[in-house]
């Protein structure tokens, strides 16, 4: 009811207020949108955001956990870190693309941008489920003699999951956005190339469409983030009484 109702509106507004000469109405915006969809060219640009978005993830999830088991497990360089963990954060990546365009090309730019900015995250998410570990668990593993990497293993890494599926739903997001900045602000091949070239080129309904298909691809991508995590996290208790419910 809320999507059909949304629709109307912005149907109503295209024609009467703002002018389908300015914004195309949704009539007009489907139609173009599906006739996207069985051209090649659309899922090549497809295929090439979908690539820089993976690896961004997985330079980002392994570096990040691996990142964050070092700086969070010793609380002594957890506490010297966190000042400049928390100066660092909020310091956006894509201020580094003057710096990268001298060594990179436009594509590596890109998936270092997701990197980069997916990486604070993991961090930080691992950082928090180290500080949630049962000390009262740690030490019982200990009495019974498990070595270190026993307890990371039974103790540790069942308490840091959670938080990194949390963390998976928070970066797919983040890592389309910056896929697609990547093309907007630097021409990298790709869905935000794409939606630039139409604008360019006074296509309106073509960008429409192409940023109607774009979010259904951001809407599809959570859905299978939220799917991973429920699989990754079968066991959990919260899982399963979402589950329930």
């Amino acid at each position: 009811m809320g999507l059909a109702g949304a629709a109307t509106a912005y149907e109503i507004l295209a024609r009467l207020i703002l002018g389908p000469e300015h914004v195309p109405p949704l009539s007009a915006v489907v139609p173009e949108a599906l006739r996207l969809l069985t051209g090649e060219r659309f899922w090549t640009a497809t295929g090439r955001t979908l690539a820089a978005v993976a690896v961004g993830l997985v330079i980002a999830l392994v570096a990040g956990i691996l990142a964050g088991f070092a700086l969070g497990s010793v609380p002594q360089v957890r506490r010297a870190t966190s000042s400049t963990l928390d100066f660092l954060r909020p310091v956006p990546s894509i201020v580094l693309i003057p710096v990268l365009v001298l060594v990179l090309d436009v594509r590596q730019i890109t998936v270092l941008l997701v990197a980069v900015s997916c990486f604070w995250i993991v961090v930080f998410q691992v950082l928090y489920g180290l500080r949630d570990v049962d000390r009262v668990a740690v030490e019982t593993a200990r009495a019974f003699r498990l070595g270190r990497l026993a307890r990371i293993v039974h103790v540790t890494w069942p308490t840091v999951l959670p938080y990194l599926g949390t963390a998976l739903r928070l970066i797919v997001s983040v890592a389309l956005a910056l896929a697609l900045t990547g093309g907007l602000v630097m021409g990298a091949a790709g869905l935000g190339e794409m939606i630039w070239s139409s604008q360019e080129s006074g296509e309106s309904t073509g960008m429409y469409a192409l940023v109607l298909l774009t979010g259904g691809l951001g809407i599809g991508l959570d859905q299978l983030a939220r799917l991973a995590e429920r699989r990754l996290l079968h066991w959990h208790v919260a899982t399963r009484r979402e589950a329930v419910a």
